[in-house]
């Protein structure tokens, strides 16, 4: 007499991408935790750095604001620029991280707002 085989229905094994997605999220999270004052210090700095670069391109030497990003070395390549062209000024963010203002004043030139410590 024939007896039947049980069928096994196993599931496929796991990537090992998929096993240790969890536990690599879990470390860029305490990474960023970790390194996050220094992270925060420098984009506040770069931010600071293209918002009176960007204004005394603007304000000082007259030129356009899409002729004023050149001026930028690689590391502020992050860093967006607007301008309030009413208030003489020029705004730098850092997307998540930092933004700063630099007005224009006669006779002082561009002039960052006070940083917010």
């Amino acid at each position: 007499m024939a007896t039947a085989k049980p069928i096994r229905f196993s599931q496929p094994p796991r990537s090992l991408a998929r096993r240790f997605a969890p536990w690599l999220a879990l470390a860029a999270a305490a990474a960023l935790l970790w390194f996050w004052q220094p992270i925060h210090a420098r984009a506040q700095a770069s931010a600071a750095y293209a918002a009176r670069v960007g204004c005394s391109c603007r304000h000082v030497a007259g030129r356009p604001m899409s002729g004023c990003r050149r001026d930028f070395p690689s590391a502020v390549s992050p860093v967006w620029l607007s301008e309030d062209a009413e208030a003489k000024s020029v705004t730098a963010r850092v997307p998540l991280l930092a933004a700063q203002t630099a007005t224009f004043r006669a006779g002082e030139g561009c002039v960052l707002e006070r940083w917010a410590d």
